[in-house]
């Protein structure tokens, strides 16, 4: 049997009819930039993760990048984020001219310790960039409860995270600003680079709008530099007709997961923990395993796809040397990069697929 990793063309058979539809309106209409179809994407992005306003930019990449310019850092400003996560966390931080200042995650669930936060924050720290990795939101209330004590913004990265929830209340809705990816793996894809900020302050959301068309409210007068970080009309469109399906999608997800948890109990393997209060979307369902790259050359001769995130901690990048952090200073991002194994998730999956995938890692690691 053959189990990939993901197979996003299951998906499009599903909406084809439909996707194609909207796409015929775009090009019919010719109106290509924002519009009619971004607007009515944003409110509904919005109303989906309750909060009052949704901006929609070019990438997830540029959702983090523009969340930073709003708050106008600067050279000399520290940003706490943690090492294991996707380079556009921390790289986002740089680009601005910040200092990422790396701090470790909890092992069972791989996002930022809340307990090690305050003792990295200085005078110089301006802001909080938790990760809702893989899908989990990290203890967002206790990292607000740090910030508030602190006077510091909270950017929550959720780009894998999209309708993840926290004692019922989703990602985004609870700090300064969300930041989402509708990469094509993600959740909810577009077909290519789209993203989206999320706020309740609409002071904030007036100047991320203007930031995403180089810091224009009118065409050729600048009240500041931003950047071109537009959402395309297409893309919020696809990204329209998908938002519908979205929760249908994540209990599939969580079905799949639950096959995973059931088959691999009592082994050798470490299967996601999800904690209390916490509704997961299984973006990645990542298991823990020793020999982990022989497992995964294993299960690849068996049929089945896997993918290591991540395989380095952004403290341990070449370009983020001058930093100056040894991998003693967080063991556990250093563990998680050698042990973590992502498995198939996705919705279309067959039931027998899962159970397949799950019963031959279970053969392999013991």
């Amino acid at each position: 049997m053959q189990v990939p990793l993901l197979d996003l063309t299951a998906q499009y058979k599903t909406i084809r009819e439909e996707i194609r539809s909207v796409i015929d309106t775009v090009c019919d209409a010719q109106s290509l930039i924002l519009g009619p179809h971004v607007e009515g994407f944003e409110r509904n992005l919005a109303a989906y993760c309750q909060t009052k306003h949704a901006i929609g930019v070019s990438s997830g990449t540029d959702a983090l990048l523009i969340a930073m310019m709003a708050i106008d850092l600067k050279p000399g400003d520290e940003v706490i984020c943690p090492s294991f996560t996707f380079f556009a966390t921390a790289g986002s931080i740089a680009r601005v001219g910040a200092k990422p200042v790396f701090v470790d995650i909890e092992p069972r669930s791989f996002n930022i310790d809340v307990q090690k936060i305050e003792k990295a924050i200085t005078p110089k720290t301006r802001a909080i960039v938790p990760v809702d990795l893989f899908g989990q939101m990290c203890r967002i209330d206790a990292i607000n409860e740090i910030a508030k004590k602190h006077n510091l913004v909270v950017i929550e990265d959720a780009a894998q995270a999209i309708g993840s929830k926290r004692h019922g209340k989703p990602a985004c809705s609870q700090v300064t600003m969300g930041c989402l990816s509708f990469y094509p793996t993600k959740n909810l894809g577009a077909f290519g680079d789209a993203g989206a900020v999320c706020t309740n302050d609409d002071q904030l959301a007036e100047k991320l709008r203007k930031l995403r068309v180089h810091g224009s409210g009118h065409t050729y007068f600048h009240e500041m530099i931003g950047g071109m970080f537009r959402l395309a009309a297409i893309q919020a469109a696809v990204l329209n007709v998908k938002l519908k399906y979205l929760d249908q999608w994540h209990a599939a997800r969580r079905r799949n997961a639950a096959i995973y948890d059931q088959v691999l109990a009592g082994t050798r393997v470490t299967t996601p923990h999800i904690e209390v209060g916490n509704e997961s979307i299984y973006n990645q369902y990542v298991v823990r395993v020793q020999n982990r790259d022989e497992v995964k050359k294993k299960l690849q001769e068996k049929g089945v796809g896997s993918a290591i995130y991540y395989p380095l901690g952004l403290h341990g990048q070449e370009c983020f040397a001058y930093l100056g952090y040894k991998d003693a200073d967080l063991p556990e991002t250093v563990k998680a990069c050698a042990e973590v194994l992502a498995l198939p998730i996705y919705p279309e999956l067959e039931e027998a697929q899962v159970r397949y995938a799950a019963e031959t890692l279970r053969d392999i690691a013991g």
